[in-house]
């Protein structure tokens, strides 16, 4: 789409303030915050147990996700990704910003992107599953509930982002 037929953004303000509405009626609604991670093991625990019930249902830890006798599935978790997803969707149309592109430097292929893409997303899912939970979780549930720890996981992110942005800048230059 041409750039100049593109609307603005939301307003980081006004978007910070939905986030906010969205979590407090989560807590208020659903007596829980808000993350993302325990809806990809959902997703996960349904799809071995599609591919091995038996070994599923006996594991220690998937064992967990059909404990109710309900689908891992059929979780408050799932739907929010699939919002999250079509509403993102939803946001692109409306604004014109629906392109087909990958966003880079100018000095990395875009398939060594992908390839850094998907390594950063399974060492972040690694990681959201041994701390039981992800940043989004950490940060938004964590932090309103202002929660020490929470509160210093989200500096130390921070911090270890802008330190390992000294090493991987050119890779956007």
């Amino acid at each position: 789409m041409n750039p100049d037929k593109r609307k603005a953004p939301w307003s980081p303000y006004l978007a910070g303030l939905g986030v906010g509405l969205t979590l407090l009626a989560s807590f208020v609604i659903l007596g829980s915050g808000l993350g993302a991670s325990g809806a990809f093991s959902r997703a996960t625990a349904a799809l071995f147990n599609g591919l091995a019930p038996t070994y599923t249902q006996s594991h220690p830890y998937w064992h967990a996700y059909f404990a109710s006798g309900d689908s891992p599935l059929n979780d408050w978790m799932i739907y929010l990704i699939i919002g999250t997803f079509f509403g993102g969707l939803i946001g692109a149309v409306t604004s014109g910003r629906l392109q087909r592109t990958v966003e880079k430097g100018a000095s990395i292929s875009t398939p060594n992107r992908f390839w850094l893409a998907l390594a950063g997303g399974a060492l972040s899912g690694l990681g959201a599953r041994l701390a039981r939970g992800c940043t989004s979780g950490q940060a938004l549930s964590g932090g309103a509930q202002l929660s020490l720890g929470s509160w210093a996981f989200m500096i130390s992110v921070f911090v270890g982002g802008f330190g390992l942005a000294y090493f991987v800048r050119r890779e956007w230059q």
